[in-house]
């Protein structure tokens, strides 16, 4: 008989999210991955004002605060053949870059960490010898043995006091944590600095778009006027502002981020060689330096790569109805055409149905419908999408800077280029591509700044801007890569009103189920991967492996149960 590994909630990630694992011995054979919320914001935009878009497909997520407002602002734009000036493409751009840095710090400390750090252990250290592993580390100025010191105390009381809070409910003790005492109280004490830090960054969100989460935006430009001589616009004081914050995002991801990220991995070598599953990788691309239809200028490029075969780069285009489609088989959806189709998104249907059984339940029927993801894929292959595909792509296409970065990396942990196919390698191509963000975002700020001394202030494009204007049908496809990967929305428009919306998220492509072929998901094929579980009752190994994708399933709350209890379940049974 064999054993099912039931973990509902995944907690520490957005939305809401189920996996089962199905046990051969102490190993994962088979995994599945449920989304058991659905988003409709699809069906809500139908018929409404396609300039409006944004501000409601926006809401499909929270965390990543203004991606979906990025999407959907370029689907209208590619629709009208919409162009918009140059300096508006410079601060959608640090936009972006200041929600990649953000997101990516925050995901490290605050979702990820605590899958390799054991916090409770940190009370054993020596605030002296904390003191000296961090200077050897770096130079960042909070680093003294008082003030780990201070750290240890204030993280004793909340053990003493049985109030752990932001610490609770996890595996501390557990046998899979190898951090040594003194480097679990740094994690700790840069998780306790990442708090502050993330909310002086979020300001330039609020600077450029007016407040955050969900900042404005506007079809045709950037919704934030420049004017020097005006307190309500992007003024010099402002424009300061903005250069600081890249200051601060720079110096902490160079001297806490990177090397946290360093000190960590150097315990964990072995999560190199599992946890990467379908070899297959996808990037849309984003970031140009000119405009949205200069695919040569992104800083990340598009592309596809098959089978870990990085010296071959397949081209993607979205409005290809041969390339991009979502399949249902195994969703909680159907389509008019039945259940084995799949459909490009500019034919995408919503039609909820669901068949599963009634919560609580002890297991997915998972030959049948068990998801409320639907399963994207490229060519009918499964792809991953994420910050290791945009590395991975940003490195065959020859960017030197990655190289660069990739090659101190591994050779600092004594790791070939292929332990990048990984668990850990999905984890550490986050912290390479925020550091290459951060110096980016210098240089996008430049340009911007040139432009404005040059007299260019312009920042919205008024052509095509009243519908009388607009042809009788067009469509677009928008895409960006959001921090958790390629996002695409799609939109039909008719007589001046959306007449079809779809949004693939990056959460899609790697946490949907399996296809009518049976082809697993990024998630299901990850698991399946090289899984050993020390301890099947506390499965920290899933959950190092699904926060290394950093899930959104969408914009929700915890569960909670009817007294406002946290609700988080680890099952194990019998049977198949």
């Amino acid at each position: 008989m064999t054993e099912r590994i039931v973990v509902d909630p995944i907690t520490r990630i957005e939305g809401h999210l189920r996996i089962e694992a199905q046990m051969e011995g102490d190993r994962i054979g088979q995994a599945y991955s449920s989304g058991t919320m659905v988003r409709g914001i699809e069906t809500i935009l139908k018929g409404r004002d396609p300039r409006d878009a944004w501000a409601y497909a926006q809401r499909i997520c929270g965390v990543c605060t203004l991606v979906h407002g990025i999407a959907s602002v370029r689907a209208v734009e590619d629709a009208l053949d919409y162009q918009i000036p140059k300096n508006a493409e410079l601060i959608r751009n640090l936009m972006i870059g200041a929600q990649y840095i953000h997101d990516h710090v925050m995901h490290f400390y605050h979702l990820h960490a605590l899958d390799w750090v054991d916090v409770v252990s940190a009370l054993n250290a020596d605030p002296k010898a904390t003191s000296e592993l961090a200077q050897s580390l770096s130079g960042w100025p909070k680093s003294s043995p008082g003030y780990f010191a201070d750290v240890k105390k204030k993280l004793k009381d909340f053990v003493e006091a049985g109030q752990l809070g932001i610490f609770a409910k996890a595996y501390w003790g557990h046998s899979a944590y190898r951090l040594p005492a003194e480097a679990n109280l740094m994690a700790t004490a840069h998780y306790l600095e990442a708090l502050t830090w993330q909310r002086d960054v979020a300001r330039l969100h609020t600077i450029f778009g007016g407040k955050n989460p969900h900042p404005n935006f506007l079809v045709g430009g950037a919704a934030s006027p420049i004017d020097l001589n005006s307190d309500s616009a992007i003024n010099a004081r402002k424009l300061s502002q903005v250069k600081d914050i890249i200051d601060k995002m720079r110096s902490f991801v160079d001297q806490v981020y990177l090397p946290d990220t360093l000190a960590v991995a150097s315990f964990y070598k072995d999560w190199f060689t599992r946890g990467e599953g379908l070899g297959n990788f996808l990037c849309y691309g984003d970031l140009p330096d000119t405009s949205m239809r200069d695919p040569e200028s992104y800083f990340f490029p598009s592309g596809v790569i098959l089978n870990r075969d990085i010296n071959t780069v397949h081209e993607i285009d979205l409005h290809d109805q041969e390339q991009i489609r979502e399949f249902v088989a195994h969703s909680w959806y159907d389509y008019d055409a039945g259940k084995e189709s799949g459909l490009h998104p500019y034919d995408g249907e919503t039609n909820l149905n669901y068949t599963g059984p009634k919560p609580p339940y002890r297991h997915l029927d998972v030959e049948q419908s068990y998801s409320w993801l639907k399963a994207p894929r490229w060519r009918d292959k499964a792809m991953e999408v994420g910050p290791l595909a945009r590395v991975l792509l940003l490195y065959a296409k020859g960017h030197e800077p990655t190289r660069e970065l990739a090659t101190f990396a591994l050779q600092k942990l004594g790791a070939p280029l292929e332990a990048m196919f990984s668990t850990l390698g999905r984890t550490a191509a986050r912290t390479l591509e925020t550091k290459l963000l951060a110096d980016q975002m210098q240089g996008w700020y430049d340009d911007l700044i040139a432009n404005i001394k040059a007299g260019d202030t312009r920042t919205f494009n008024e052509t095509l801007w009243e519908p009388s204007t607009w042809p009788d049908k067009c469509q677009g496809a928008g895409f960006m890569e959001a921090p958790r990967g390629a996002l695409g929305h799609w939109v039909v428009i008719e007589d001046g009103r959306i007449a079809n919306y779809q949004a693939i998220v990056p959460s899609t492509w790697n946490a949907g189920p399996r296809d009518a072929t049976g082809q697993a998901g990024a998630y299901e094929a990850a698991l399946q991967d090289n899984h050993q579980m020390a301890d099947p009752k506390q499965p920290l190994e899933i959950l190092r492996t699904i926060h290394s994708f950093d899930p959104c399933i969408a914009c929700a709350v915890h569960l909670a149960d009817e007294e406002g209890e946290e609700m988080v379940r680890v099952q194990i049974s019998g049977g198949g």
